[in-house]
């Protein structure tokens, strides 16, 4: 059984930084789009960023030269490295992956909380 296994997340004061991991297990075949996804309360979910494996990244405006994405096709793991975070990137993060000949999966997320 597919699974996308997160690791990273946590409480970190405003200019600060943290970074995600999220790794596909139960598959032999590898993961096309990952990305990662947040979700604030109240919000709808949005994107953050994605990779695709050969490397094509895409951002949304908000995280733009703030957070680098990116990924070990090896290891089949996507990372989000996210610095001078902001309160309002305080969300639950989700990871997402396209696996090949498998599926779209998500994780299970992981809380950011930035203080003020």
């Amino acid at each position: 059984q597919v699974q996308l296994v997160e690791s990273g997340g946590g409480l970190v004061q405003a200019g600060g930084s943290l970074r995600l991991s999220c790794a596909v297990s139960g598959s032999i075949f590898s993961a096309d789009v990952m990305g990662w996804y947040r979700q604030a309360p109240g919000k709808q979910r949005e994107l953050v960023a994605a990779v695709t494996r050969g490397g094509s990244t895409n951002y949304a405006d908000s995280v733009k030269g703030r957070f680098t994405i990116s990924r070990d096709n090896a290891k089949n793991t996507v990372y989000l490295q996210m610095n001078s975070l902001k309160p309002e990137d305080t969300a639950v993060y989700y990871c997402n992956a396209d696996v090949v000949y498998s599926g779209n999966y998500w994780g299970q997320g992981t809380q950011v909380t930035v203080s003020s």
